[in-house]
């Protein structure tokens, strides 16, 4: 310790502020790393969730309780799942029905809530566009 006496009281100050920054790097590293493993750990679950929901769309027509003929459903993907025309594969289609496939605890985005409303008040249209040739 008799080297230090030797140096100004300045260099001693300076590794001082030096040290208590090397702990304070230290604990914030560890801090951070943690909490950083947690964000990684939440967005592959997150991640996951959402590649098995598109896995379980393109399956659903073939799963039990699906509300029409597979033969009926075509994949639209956004802003609903599938567009199904019930009774084309009877060659009598009874009904036109937009079906948006859910998993677990998902919810409607906004906008499939607007869909949704648009349907029930009837704001459907058919729309023969012609080209001219």
């Amino acid at each position: 310790m008799e080297y230090l006496r030797n140096l100004p009281q300045t260099t001693i100050y300076f590794i001082g502020i030096s040290i208590v920054l090397v702990f304070i790097i230290f604990f914030q590293h560890l801090y951070f790393s943690k909490k950083l493993s947690k964000i990684r750990k939440d967005a592959v679950k997150r991640s996951r969730s959402v590649i098995n929901g598109q896995m379980i769309e393109q399956v659903a027509p073939f799963l039990p309780d699906f509300p029409c003929n597979p033969s009926d459903a075509r994949f639209v993907g956004k802003p609903v799942d599938f567009i199904a025309f019930k009774g084309l594969s009877d060659e009598e289609i009874e009904e036109i029905q937009f079906i948006e496939v859910k998993t677990g605890q998902s919810t409607l985005s906004e906008r499939e809530k607007q869909i949704k409303k648009a349907v029930k008040e009837g704001r459907v249209k058919y729309i023969e566009y012609r080209l001219i040739q």
